[in-house]
């Protein structure tokens, strides 16, 4: 018989205790399973006006940041990617993630991307804030992720946070019906309101 040793040693993830990686793949429908810090973490999915903001943010970014119209181009945006980052490792999934293009030059094979995003958004309900200010945020901070925004469509506000030696740095602070240019997709004007726009 195998010990409990042998067991425990997933081919896949063999940092990962075993009850963990059963509860993240055993997930229930309509729930985001995230593995931080080898601890599970089950959280309800976006409610629809938050998966409405995210995707008419990633409408606005990938014209000038993806093919080049009208911005710099360079860059890749995907909703919800999962993520795959450091030797434990820790498993999320940010609402939306970008890579420049140069770091992430081929369409990744496997589901899970193990290349650590320049860029991540997560749109905060009451269910996830907690959890993202307070465990992802570090997570994607010790990861070496340039740019962290958090988005309230409920509040209607934006933060964005820029990685420094000494930690996030509060780089812009908006909300309501505010035009901004924020980092590191400054190139263009965004105006909050329609974000929060059914």
């Amino acid at each position: 018989m195998p010990s409990d040793s042998a067991r425990a040693l997933d081919p896949e993830y063999p940092n990962l205790r075993p009850d963990v990686l059963d509860g993240y793949r055993g997930a229930p429908p309509g729930v985001a399973a995230e593995i931080i810090g080898g601890e599970l973490y089950l959280l309800s999915r976006p409610a629809p006006r938050n998966q409405s903001a995210a995707a008419i943010l990633s409408a606005l970014l990938h014209p000038p940041f993806r093919w080049g119209r009208g911005g710099p181009g360079g860059w890749i945006v995907l909703p919800e990617p999962e993520l795959s980052l450091g030797d434990l490792p820790d498993l999320a999934e940010p609402d939306l993630a970008g890579w420049h293009r140069d770091r992430l030059p081929t369409m990744p094979e496997d589901a899970a991307i193990r290349v650590v995003p320049d860029w991540v958004c997560e749109v905060l309900s009451s269910s996830t804030r907690r959890h993202d200010r307070f465990t992802k945020m570090p997570m994607y901070l010790s990861h070496g992720v340039g740019h962290a925004w958090l988005l309230d469509a409920t509040a209607k506000t934006l933060e964005v946070f820029r990685r420094t030696a000494d930690g996030w740095l509060l780089a812009l602070s908006a909300a309501g019906d505010a035009t901004v240019r924020a980092e590191p997709f400054e190139a263009i004007e965004i105006e909050l309101r329609v974000l929060w726009e059914w």
